[in-house]
């Protein structure tokens, strides 16, 4: 111990002074650890804390954001899905409606050509039968003419079958 104090003269280390200077710097050790260095330590170690959440608060963040764009393009995805099957659906149904609806058209248009087709026939028909009647009338008034008598009505009815049979021997198909 000899030696450590040899040292400590050496040096002009006064005991008394030393050990006051020791407990003062303590006291003020203490004290600053009480009233600055703690409550500074404390609001740091809570900054850290708080960084540290943020961190954690944004990766999470950072994660829901990318879920999130993988559902919206999964979610647009369908949707393109969805509406190119429902344009197919509305393309199929307009096509099947419109051959539906030219076909009806067509059926409309044959159905009006046959009753026209009829109608004419019924026409002709009606027609030709005038022109018969017409023509065995005329037949007989001009036969009565010639003959320069009445015709009886035995004489008539043998002149109508005759011409009425030349005139369907003579009609045109």
């Amino acid at each position: 111990m000899n030696v450590i104090n040899n040292i400590f003269e050496q040096f002009g280390v006064d005991w008394p002074h030393f050990i006051s200077q020791v407990i003062l710097f303590l006291i003020v050790y203490i004290v600053l650890n009480k009233l600055a260095f703690g409550p500074v330590l404390k609001l740091l170690a809570e900054r850290r804390k708080r960084i540290e959440e943020a961190q954690l608060n944004a990766e999470r963040i950072k994660k829901q954001l990318a879920e999130a764009e993988l559902r919206y393009q999964e979610i647009l995805r369908k949707a393109n899905d969805d509406a190119q099957a429902l344009l197919e659906a509305a393309r199929a149904a307009t096509e099947t409606q419109t051959q539906k609806q030219l076909q009806k058209a067509v059926q409309e248009a044959e159905s009006i050509v046959e009753r026209a087709r009829e109608d004419i026939a019924h026409e002709r028909s009606k027609m030709m039968d005038e022109v018969r009647h017409e023509m065995t009338s005329l037949v007989v008034h001009t036969a009565a003419k010639v003959v320069g008598r009445v015709l009886t009505e035995e004489d008539q009815k043998r002149l109508v079958g005759e011409t009425l049979q030349e005139v369907t021997i003579a009609k045109p198909v």
